[in-house]
């Protein structure tokens, strides 16, 4: 069955954009295997589909450009005969990588805080081993024709990042993505010292000057994308990854921006996701550094000066920290690091089993057990059917 789901997804990934809200609701109602039979026109739906369809939209925010299935359909009916996911799967395997779906052991749970917008599936190309918790991740974006300013600031910020344990998630753009993935790289001292998240397939690496770059980053640490090899790299797809890159990392830090930039555009997804926004302040005669006072001229995002302050960002104290105002909750003082660690790990909206917990927070069996008893008694996790998520409380 989950060999059938998971050609389903990679088939569904060619045939839908990214964040395509009619398609992913169709998931979400019928199932991945019937979304695309019925995508396809092998499975023909009646109007309770359609009712459910338009509850799930409505209750994701997507009520209002909702035209119906029929539209949906004839949007995707010119991609139908391309749809070859046995031979989508056999390309990013002969590249030594591999599909994943939210059913895996791999899958990072931290995606799941997209809701709705959660990928179908992620292409994957690099070393075989479980993506860091958000926790232990970075994300460091900017312009692509970064000042030396900016180049040196982040190269600085990844490998001190890197040296202390985290892995730094950017783009693979030039300019300051080039910067934070190669630093990374280069202060790597275990696990995944960087990810790159492409807009377009896994298959070539894009842009070709970053070639080499973006092929030590696969030996090392991981490549991932949402659309299936051979998939281009276009405007709308740049702007959606965007998302993914905020989803994996517990903050997102602009180190060079233009006042009308894409890396806004990822503090913008990373804001709407809850998780911590760092900006690096510039000349103010510079205009690669305008988007950065702008997001925290108007509180978008806290000033960012040296790697120690994004760490403590990174962490659920240092959250408290940032965060702390009139009507602060103080509800996590008194946690222990390892009960914070495995907080972080619990996903919001799916349950997660204790063996899974243990590999993603890195803690033993006997540590999450005695953990998830004690955030139960605190309100900050609970059970269902066998599995845990994090509480409302927890936030």
């Amino acid at each position: 069955m989950i060999e059938h789901e998971r050609t389903a997804r990679a088939a569904l990934s060619r045939l839908m954009e990214p964040q395509d809200a009619a398609g992913l609701a169709l998931v979400r109602v019928a199932g991945a295997v019937d979304a695309l039979r019925i995508a396809t026109g092998q499975l023909t739906c009646g109007p309770r589909l359609e009712q459910d369809l338009t509850a799930v939209l409505a209750e994701n925010g997507g009520g209002s450009s909702w035209q119906g299935l029929g539209a949906a359909l004839r949007r995707w009916a010119p991609r139908v005969p391309d749809l070859a996911p046995d031979r989508d799967m056999a390309t990013i395997q002969r590249l030594g990588g591999r599909v994943i779906i939210p059913f895996d052991p791999l899958w990072p749970d931290q995606l799941t805080d997209l809701g709705l917008h959660e990928p179908v599936c992620l292409w994957w190309r690099g070393i075989e081993q479980e993506l860091p918790p958000a926790v232990k991740s970075i994300a460091l974006v900017g312009s692509r024709d970064s000042t030396s300013y900016g180049g040196a600031v982040t190269g600085d910020f990844a490998y001190s990042l890197a040296q202390k344990g985290f892995t730094v998630v950017s783009g693979g753009a030039y300019g300051i993505d080039a910067h934070a993935h190669r630093a990374a790289l280069a202060g790597a001292v275990s696990g995944i010292p960087t990810i790159a998240v492409m807009a377009g397939g896994v298959d070539r690496f894009y842009p070709s000057g970053n070639e080499d770059l973006l092929r030590a980053v696969a030996n090392q640490g991981a490549v991932l994308a949402e659309v299936p090899p051979g998939s281009a790299p276009t405007r709308y797809r740049f702007l959606q990854r965007n998302r993914l890159i905020a989803a994996l990392a517990a903050v997102t830090v602009v180190v060079e921006a233009r006042w009308r930039s894409g890396a806004l555009n990822t503090a913008h997804h990373a804001e709407t996701l809850g998780r911590q926004v760092g900006a690096v302040p510039g000349s103010i005669h510079s205009a690669n550094s305008a988007g950065c006072h702008r997001l925290i001229r108007e509180g978008g995002a806290v000033c960012v000066t040296d790697p120690g302050e994004i760490a403590e960002l990174a962490s659920p104290s240092g959250e408290s920290l940032a965060e702390a105002g009139p009507g602060h909750s103080a509800e996590h003082d008194g946690l222990t690091l390892e009960d914070l660690i495995l907080l972080d790990a619990l996903p919001l909206r799916t349950t997660s089993s204790v063996e899974k917990l243990t590999s993603v927070a890195g803690l033993s069996v006997d540590s999450v057990r005695a953990g998830l008893g004690r955030l139960g008694l605190l309100g900050l996790a609970e059970s269902q059917r066998g599995g845990w998520k994090r509480s409302k409380a927890a936030g």
